[in-house]
C-alpha cells in the first residue's frame, strides 16, 4: 500500500499537464472515436480513435483498448479480471482457488518458489502488460469486497513522445471476510517503459513489479455438520462459526526489475510500402527477482502436529537472476529465426540449518542453469507457424522444453490451430527442500525426485457459425502433488493437514480436456455457453478433476434512455459434477490430494445488471443467490464454504487527457 500515494499523485499531475495532441471533449456518440482540437491556422483536425491506444503483452501480440460491453466483459470482471471458467473461488476475496481445470503447458522453463494456492494474484513476467498511447490514457477497476474494505486497480499510460511510452498501476484490496479470521488484502505495484527509435532499429522495454499479498489463515470450518450443513439460522451470521484457529497468517513479498532490448545490426532496404525488413539483429534480456513466503504463527496447532520452536515463524527466500543474449535473422523468405543463450542463477534458502535424528536437512538450493535454444516464426499464406524449443547444457533443475504451433485460416469465420508441448524440469522448490518449526514440515528431496515430464497436443477451432471447440491430450511422467499421509485415526481427529508431504507418482498420469463455447442469439437475447469435459486415466488418485463442467448465461442486451445507455441483464448458471475436490493447506499455500470426500454437484446462479455509459461500464451483480434455498452443501475446498448470496457493484472507466 505504500505505492498508493504515489499513484493518487501521479493521476492528479495529469490534471494539470498533459502529453503532445491532447484530445478534447468527445463530439461523437461513438466511445471508439474521437477528434483532435484543431489549431487556429493549422492543419484540418485528426481524426483519433480507440485503435490509437495500444495494449502489448509480453509475448508482443498487440490489441487495443476495448471499451464495449459484452458478455466476455461480465466474466472477467472479478478479482482476477480474466474469465475463471475453471476456478473455484473461496469465501473471500483475495483467497485461493480451487482448480475444476487444468491446464500443464509449462510458461517457465524454471521451478518456482512454490505455494502456488497464493499466487493467483501474483503477476509474473508474462502477465505484464506495455502501452502505445496517442494521448495519456487512464483505467480504473472498482469492486466492492466481503465487509470493510474495497478493490481498486487503477493504470495510466502517457508518452513523451510517439516513440517512448510510460506507465504506472497499481491494484490494492482489502476485504475483512464473512468467515472469523479470514482477512486478506494486497497490493501490485508496476510501472512500464518501451521506446523505439525513429529508424526503427533500435528498441527497449522494461518493468518493475512491486508486490505483496497477505491473508489471515483460519483452517476452515471447525465442524461443517453442525454449524455449516445444518442450516442453523443461528449461524446465518457466518462471523459466528468456529474455525479451526485464529492466530495464523501467511505472506509472500516479491520485487522484480527487468528489461529487454534489441539492436538492428543490418536493415534491409524499404519497400514500397514503406516496410522494413530486419536481416539481422542482436538482443539481450535482463531480469531479477527476489522473494519470500512466509508463513506465521503464534501458538502451536494440533492441525499441524508438534513443533521444534514456537511462536512458528516459516520463511523460504528466492532470488534468481537471468540473462538471455540472443541473435536473430529475419528473412521475407525463410522467415524469422533467433537463437539464444541463457544463464539463470538462484538462491533458494532458509535461514538455518536443520540436524535431526533422522539427518541433517540444508537450508539452501544454488546454481546455475545454462542452457541454449531456438525461436522460429513464419507466415506462409494462411499458415502461420511458431516454434520455440530450449536445452539445458548445465544445471540440475532443468532439462528440455518444445513448443510449436501450426495455425491455418480456412477463411474470415474460421481457423484451427494446433499445438504441442514437451518439457522435461524439476518439480517446484519447496517440493524439493522445505524447513518449518513444525516438525512434519521438514524435507529434502533433491535426490530422490525426478524431472517431470509432460507432453501435451492440442487442438483449436475457432468458427462463427459452430462456436469454439478445442481438444487436448497431456500425458505426465514423474507427476509431483502433495498428499497427506494421515491414518483414518488421524483424519478422525482432525490432524490430516500435519501429514502433508511432496510425493512423486512414477505411473504415467493422462489427461483428456475437451471444451467448447457457443453463443446463439435471437433477437436481442442471448444464451452463451461454455461447456468443459474432462478425463483422467491414472493407476492412483494423484490429479482429481470434475469429469463436467458448465457454465450457462441467458441475457438480454438492449440501447435505452434514445442509445445514451446500453444495457445488459442476465442470469448466469454453473455447474460441475462431485468429485475429490482438492484440500487447502495454509502452512505450504498449497492444494493437497484428498480421496476421502467428494464436493460439487451443487447450482450457483448469478444475477447481473450491466450497463456501458460513454467510457465507462458500471457492473451490479446477486451473487449465488440461490444459496438460502438448495442447501448448505457448497464447497470450494474441504472446510472451506464457498461464499453465499450476496450483492456486489463496481465500474470500469477509461479516460483521455
Amino acid at each position: 500500500m505504500k505505492y498508493l500515494p504515489l499513484l493518487v499523485l501521479i493521476f492528479c499531475g495529469t490534471l494539470a499537464y498533459s502529453q503532445k495532441d491532447p484530445v478534447p471533449e468527445r463530439k461523437e456518440k461513438d466511445s471508439t472515436q474521437f477528434r483532435k482540437r484543431k489549431t487556429q491556422g493549422g492543419p484540418p483536425a485528426t481524426v483519433l480513435t480507440i485503435k490509437d491506444y495500444k495494449i502489448i503483452t509480453h509475448a508482443r501480440d498487440t490489441t487495443f483498448l476495448d471499451t464495449t460491453l459484452n458478455i466476455n466483459k461480465e466474466y472477467a470482471y472479478n478479482f482476477l479480471r480474466r474469465d475463471d471458467f475453471e476456478l473455484m473461488p473461496f469465501a473471500n476475496v483475495g483467497q485461493p482457488y480451487n482448480y475444476l481445470g487444468r491446464d500443464f503447458n509449462r510458461v517457465s522453463f524454471y521451478p518456482r518458489i512454490g505455494a502456488r494456492a497464493k499466487h493467483f494474484n501474483y503477476l509474473e513476467i508474462e502477465d505484464i502488460k506495455y502501452y502505445n498511447v496517442a494521448t495519456p490514457m487512464t483505467d480504473l477497476f472498482f469492486k466492492t469486497t466481503f465487509e470493510q474494505g474495497q478493490l481498486l486497480d487503477a493504470s495510466l499510460a502517457l508518452n513523451t513522445s510517439r516513440r517512448f511510452n510510460v506507465s504506472i498501476a497499481y491494484k490494492g484490496f482489502r476485504s475483512l471476510g464473512k468467515y472469523q479470521h479470514s482477512q486478506s488484502e494486497s497490493g501490485n505495484f508496476r510501472t512500464t517503459a518501451n521506446y523505439i527509435t525513429k529508424d526503427g532499429r533500435y528498441w527497449l522495454r522494461a518493468h518493475i513489479a512491486a508486490q505483496d499479498i497477505i491473508s489471515e489463515e483460519s483452517g476452515g470450518v471447525a465442524d461443517t455438520a453442525l454449524q455449516f450443513e445444518s442450516e442453523n439460522p443461528e449461524f446465518q451470521d457466518r462471523s459466528r462459526i468456529d474455525v479451526v484457529f485464529q492466530d495464523a497468517e501467511n505472506k509472500i513479498l516479491g520485487k522484480r526489475y527487468f528489461f529487454e532490448h534489441q539492436y538492428a545490426l543490418i536493415e534491409k532496404a524499404r519497400d514500397s510500402g514503406k516496410t522494413a525488413s530486419r536481416a539481422l539483429s542482436l538482443g539481450h534480456v535482463l531480469s531479477y527477482e527476489t522473494k519470500y513466503y512466509q508463513f506465521r504463527q503464534t501458538n502451536q496447532q494440533d492441525y499441524f502436529g508438534n513443533v521444534f520452536l514456537s511462536p512458528i515463524e516459516d520463511k523460504s527466500n528466492l532470488k534468481t537472476f537471468f540473462n538471455e543474449f540472443n541473435v536473430e535473422v529475419s528473412n521475407k523468405l525463410l522467415g524469422t529465426l533467433r537463437g539464444f543463450g541463457r544463464l539463470y542463477s538462484y538462491d533458494y534458502f532458509f535461514n538455518s540449518i536443520l540436524v535431526t535424528s533422522e539427518g541433517e536437512i540444508p537450508n539452501q538450493l544454488k546454481g546455475e542453469e545454462i542452457s541454449l535454444g531456438a525461436k522460429y516464426a513464419k507466415r506462409i499464406g494462411e499458415f502461420e507457424l511458431e516454434g520455440e524449443g530450449q536445452y539445458t547444457l548445465s544445471g540440475d533443475l532443468t532439462g528440455n522444453m518444445l513448443d510449436a504451433s501450426a495455425q491455418y485460416r480456412i477463411n474470415d469465420a474460421n481457423k484451427v490451430t494446433a499445438s504441442l508441448h514437451l518439457s522435461s524440469r524439476m518439480p517446484n522448490l519447496n517440493m524439493l527442500l522445505y524447513q518449518s518449526d513444525y516438525e512434519n514440515f521438514n524435507w529434502q528431496n533433491t535426490s530422490t525426485f525426478k524431472n517431470e515430464r509432460v507432453n501435451r497436443l492440442k487442438l483449436d477451432l475457432a468458427s462463427q457459425v459452430w462456436g469454439n471447440i478445442s481438444a487436448s491430450f497431456t500425458s505426465i511422467d514423474n507427476y509431483a502433488y502433495f498428499a497427506s499421509d494421515a491414518s483414518q485415526e488421524d483424519i478422525d481427529a482432525g490432524q490430516e493437514n500435519a501429514f502433508v508431504k511432496p510425493k512423486q507418482e512414477d505411473k504415467g498420469v493422462n489427461y483428456i480436456k475437451i471444451k467448447y463455447i457457443k453463443e446463439f442469439k435471437l433477437g436481442k437475447w442471448a444464451l452463451n455457453n461454455t461447456v468443459m469435459y474432462q478425463n483422467v486415466s491414472q493407476s492412483n488418485n494423484v490429479l482429481n478433476l470434475p469429469q463436467l463442467v458448465t457454465r450457462n448465461t441467458l441475457y438480454y442486451s438492449n440501447e435505452i434512455f434514445k442509445k445514451a445507455m446500453y444495457l445488459q441483464t442476465g442470469v448466469t448458471f454453473k455447474y460441475f459434477t462431485k468429485y475429490n475436490m482438492d484440500a487447502y493447506n495454509p502452512l505450504l499455500g498449497e492444494f493437497y490430494i484428498q480421496n476421502n470426500q467428494e464436493f460439487g454437484g451443487f447450482p450457483m446462479l448469478d444475477f447481473f445488471i450491466n450497463a456501458k455509459i460513454r467510457q465507462t461500464r458500471v457492473y451490479l451483480k446477486a451473487e449465488h443467490f440461490n444459496s438460502s434455498f438448495t442447501g448448505n452443501t457448497f464447497y470450494a475446498a474441504p472446510n472451506y464454504p464457498y461464499r453465499d448470496f450476496v450483492i456486489r457493484f463496481g465500474l470500469v472507466w477509461n479516460f483521455f487527457s
